[in-house]
């Protein structure tokens, strides 16, 4: 653990160049193995009941490619100029102004520590029941909880280059392909996957709205790893590929284990159905345990991030503290979380960050072309200060997509629908195909762009690198 706690602390402040050594390759390999994971899984088995499989990988594949065009876009800016995603939104919301999504980023990261935790620690707790006869969520949930705060203090250079290229990415790769491999070799698949939906649940663009939610979901901290690329071509290729390939893949073979194996679109369900694919031998055991073993990384990420995000607003504070803080949090919320709260969890997810993203990129590539005065970012009073500290146009086509999604999808609790009915019945339930993720993404670009010309008709600052 000693030398987890003696690697450089990079807070908020740009990476130097020496230090961006994570290649195309690298990055590749660590999304990709991001985008592997048991709660892909499970979101995949949510997709199959209320559409078939045809349609849920139509879905799949649609969605997969828009969410992470978007999260490749993060990746490259935070390659290009070196610092984590909340800075990036300095120049666009104000230097405080970028509190606020930072704020909305931490509650989240600490509510997707929690649900990786549960996640794991509910699956380790049934194999353990199941085959060894003994039962202690708590004990696995602890030990979840050291081994993601180990991997936190250790770092995205360390874990990348060091665990997931020597030793984690073969594994989980490996094991993803032996379950995919007797997923596909069980029974009558043909008609399996011609079988139609109930229907009920999702519709086809609540299941689009669900499959750009997990790409989504890492907006607010790709860039808190991709700042340690060496070039942002690389960095975006390397996130697009990476996770692309990983998502699809992973989303179907949640919706191939419900259909196969009558797997549940729940930890234990997913647990259960690998277990019967393995046929509930030692084989299934350690393909679970190896997918467990890989859900760990993407805990790491949402703690790592979680630390990095509150520096934004506090910048002296210790990210090794953080870390250990943010872990703990996640650990104790892990106790008591539920599959509906994590569906909920997940649509409230989209509606905040896909339209905050349709800001981004409408105003980073194409008003400021790409360009930020990097010493500027943190200086008060300097060209990103604005009025106060805040540029509250720009939170106007921000809170537009925020509403349009929800006009179409509101987030399924009772007392926040019952507050979108003045707008009338959801659009989602006369428009079943209709998705809330990419008109509220459209709203706000549209809108960014067209409130943008005051920034246009000025002279952009010049990049200033470190």
């Amino acid at each position: 653990m000693s030398t987890l706690l003696e690697r450089p602390e990079f807070g908020i402040e740009p990476v130097p160049p020496e230090h961006r050594t994570l290649s195309a390759l690298d990055i590749g390999v660590l999304w990709g193995d991001l985008g592997i994971g048991l709660l892909v899984l499970v979101t995949g088995a949510l997709l199959v009941p209320g559409l078939g499989f045809w349609p849920a990988f139509a879905a799949i594949v649609v969605g997969s490619i828009i969410g992470v065009a978007l999260l490749a876009a993060g990746a490259s800016a935070g390659a290009q100029h070196g610092v984590p995603t909340m800075v990036l939104f300095r120049p666009i919301l104000g230097i405080r102004g970028s509190w606020v999504p930072t704020v909305f980023n931490v509650a989240q990261l600490v509510g997707w520590t929690a649900v990786e935790l549960w996640a794991i620690s509910s699956a380790a707790n049934f194999v353990s029941r199941r085959e060894l006869g003994f039962e202690s969520r708590g004990l696995w949930l602890g030990l979840a909880a050291i081994i993601c705060t180990g991997l936190a203090l250790w770092g995205p250079v360390g874990v990348t280059k060091q665990w997931l290229e020597r030793f984690g990415v073969w594994v989980i790769g490996g094991i993803s392909l032996a379950v995919t491999i007797l997923v596909l070799t069980s029974g009558d698949l043909g008609t399996v996957l011609s079988k139609p939906g109930d229907g009920i649940f999702p519709s086809f663009g609540g299941a689009l709205d669900l499959v750009i939610a997990m790409p989504v979901s890492w907006l607010p901290l790709v860039a808190d790893y991709t700042r340690f690329g060496n070039k942002p071509r690389g960095a975006f290729f390397g996130t697009f590929w990476g996770y692309l390939l990983a998502n699809v893949w992973l989303y179907s073979l949640g919706a191939l284990l419900v259909l196969t194996a009558d797997a549940a679109p729940s930890p234990e369900g997913i647990a259960l159905g690998i277990l019967t694919v393995g046929g509930g031998s030692i084989a299934g055991v350690l393909f679970l345990v190896g997918l467990l073993v890989g859900e760990t990384d993407e805990a790491f990420a949402n703690i790592y991030s979680g630390a990095v995000s509150i520096q934004n607003l506090w910048p002296r504070l210790s990210q090794k503290a953080l870390i250990v803080g943010i872990a703990a949090i996640g650990t104790a919320l892990a106790a008591i979380l539920t599959m509906e709260l994590y569906e909920s969890f997940l649509f409230l997810i989209g509606s905040l960050f896909v339209p905050l993203f349709g800001v981004f990129l409408a105003e980073h590539f194409l008003i400021r072309r790409g360009r930020v005065a990097t010493e500027e970012l943190y200086k008060r009073s300097g060209d990103y200060w604005f009025e106060g500290g805040f540029r509250l146009r720009a939170f106007v086509p921000w809170i537009a997509g925020f509403v349009v999604y929800h006009v179409i999808s509101p987030s399924p609790v009772d007392w926040w629908m019952d507050l979108f009915s003045v707008f009338g019945d959801p659009l989602s339930q006369d428009y079943g195909w209709l998705s809330a993720s990419i008109p509220s993404f459209v709203i706000a670009f549209v809108v960014s762009l067209a409130m943008g010309r005051d920034i246009s008709s000025r002279r952009l600052p010049r990049e200033v690198n470190p």
